[in-house]
């Protein structure tokens, strides 16, 4: 039987991810996904900041191409693209928005289709010891006190074989079989409807991309559509009138919204349900759930959807790793269930606090809070035993200049200088636990701290290896010239002095064995 420390079944955004972050960590793991490729219909286009932090991280920087600085996703309502166009909106903001955002992060974003993205996951996965199983399809799964063993058929002979693993990742969508063998239940507003798409190539209609909109939507007698460019000849119509429509229907509904008489190729056909649901929890003994397999959102301006599985992954990547690799208790491993279920809470909140979801809700909703993109992004709280002080009076999700280095944060963003030149504070976490602080107090403190734990802290001496405007350094770390700020692999605040502490090395040694749940043992 076939052993590996993690199984993960389901290959597209989230799996993939999920075994390139493990790989990146040091851990090997299994892909298992009943395709032999990436799906024909690209789905998801739009990738977060943050997410591109991710994969900046582990080594894919140069090879996802992001948008130019300032750009602003535009949205129409026409009669047909080639009709009368009745007016138009910015679909993601500008002006003091875009600068803020830029303040806070070097990434921009990325608007790749899926369909080009996952190879660029696939081969970066595979290049640091993943083993990805296309074309084999997961059957079922046991666990016990020290694992998970499942099985897997190969579609094209019907071979059944058995994968031992120490844990087992469910990637495998929203319909999840795992989650639904584990018994885990979902909640919130539920099914809305359900779609119909049709992706076809017509490289005629990209020139109406020329005015800068990227989305269309269809409004006519008789007719309601969405209407998507993937910017490379390929679009996608989407319609929600719940008919069946045969090739002769589809083909005259094309046109109908295409508005003139384009060559078009239909590449595929497909239909998708709109819902929002989260899981009732996010992991049952050593299976985790992740991406729509634990939360199921409907498109909106901030890709909600992959780029929450996406985080899901990249939290849940470290802890397996500093587990697996004998440093840190189980225990550690809840957190996940702690740390992520409420952001998909809260990003379930935000989706319907919108004005195009909230006709959904079944009653009035309270008025909430719209949060920015800034905050929603970079400024998400986490909170759980190994976060320390970040206590329940304290906001979901907050602009990062508010938060001022709060612990349960992403680490703020600050551009320094080193011998080599510039770099920033993304650049300087990585896979350890990184001690951000200017006081050489803290420096010798994370050595002791190292030698006794054997988890290796880095250290980023500010005003020493690396040179920075110390008042911002402060102001945006929320210390004084003695205090120190502890962030995780992840990239996460988890502890914090503020003005120094009188034992440097044991404040320390206590909090890495509190934030890495340390093994005792």
């Amino acid at each position: 039987m076939q052993q590996v420390p993690v199984l993960i079944v389901g290959g597209s955004l989230v799996g993939l991810s999920a075994s390139l972050f493990l790989a990146w960590r040091g851990v090997p793991s299994i892909v298992v996904e009943k395709h032999e490729g990436s799906a024909l219909h690209p789905r998801a286009m739009g990738f977060t900041e943050r997410t591109m932090e991710y994969f900046a991280a582990a080594g894919l920087g140069s090879q996802i191409p992001e948008v130019a600085p300032g750009t602003r996703l535009r949205r129409a309502v026409v009669e047909s693209l080639a009709g009368k166009w009745l007016r138009e909106t910015e679909w993601t903001p500008g002006g003091d928005a875009l600068v803020e955002m830029a303040r806070a992060t070097p990434h921009t974003g990325a608007a790749i289709p899926q369909d080009k993205l996952e190879p660029i996951l696939r081969a970066r996965a595979v290049e640091l010891g993943a083993q990805l199983l296309q074309g084999v399809e997961f059957v079922s799964f046991e666990q016990d006190a020290d694992g998970v063993i499942a099985v897997v058929r190969a579609r094209s002979s019907g071979a059944e074989r058995s994968i031992r693993a120490s844990y087992l990742i469910a990637a495998d969508g929203a319909s999840s079989s795992i989650r639904e063998a584990l018994g885990i239940g979902r909640e919130g507003v539920g099914y809305l409807r359900t779609v119909g798409s049709v992706l076809f190539r017509c490289p005629d209609a990209d020139q109406f991309l020329a005015r800068g909109v990227q989305q269309f939507e269809i409004e006519q007698p008789g007719v309601r559509a969405f209407l998507t460019s993937y910017g490379d000849g390929r679009w996608v119509l989407m319609r929600t009138d719940g008919q069946d429509l045969d090739e002769q229907q589809l083909d005259g509904f094309i046109r109908t919204c295409l508005g003139q008489d384009f060559a078009f190729d239909i590449i595929t056909t497909g239909r998708w349900e709109m819902a929002g649901r989260i899981a009732t929890a996010y992991s049952e003994g050593r299976v985790f759930l992740a991406g729509d397999a634990a939360h199921q959102l409907p498109p909106t301006r901030g890709g909600f959807g992959a780029n929450t599985g996406i985080d899901d992954v990249w939290n849940l990547a470290w802890k397996l790793a500093f587990v697996i690799g004998g440093h840190s208790s189980p225990a550690l491993l809840k957190t996940y269930d702690q740390e992520r279920r409420p952001i998909g809470w809260l990003r379930h909140q935000q989706t319907f606090a919108r004005p195009d979801y909230a006709k959904w809700l079944q009653a009035p909703a309270e008025p909430q809070v719209l949060l920015g993109d800034v905050a929603m992004e970079l400024g998400q709280l986490h909170r759980s035993l190994v976060i320390m002080g970040a206590g329940g009076e304290l906001p979901p999700a907050a602009h990062p200049n508010d938060w001022a280095g709060q612990p349960g944060v992403r680490a703020p963003y600050l551009e320094m200088r080193r011998d080599t030149g510039s770099v920033s504070t993304l650049d300087l976490v990585g896979r350890r636990f990184t001690l951000f602080a200017e006081d050489h107090e803290w420096v010798q403190a994370a050595r002791s701290v190292s030698a006794a734990t054997g988890v290796e802290v880095d250290v980023v001496h500010v005003g020493h290896d690396v040179q920075a405007s110390l008042d911002e350094f402060r102001r945006k770390f929320g210390v004084g010239p003695g205090g120190a700020s502890l962030v995780r692999p992840d990239g996460i605040v988890c502890w914090r002095s503020v003005d120094g502490e009188a034992e440097a090395q044991r404040a320390l040694l206590d909090a890495v064995r509190q934030t890495a749940l340390l093994r005792q043992d």
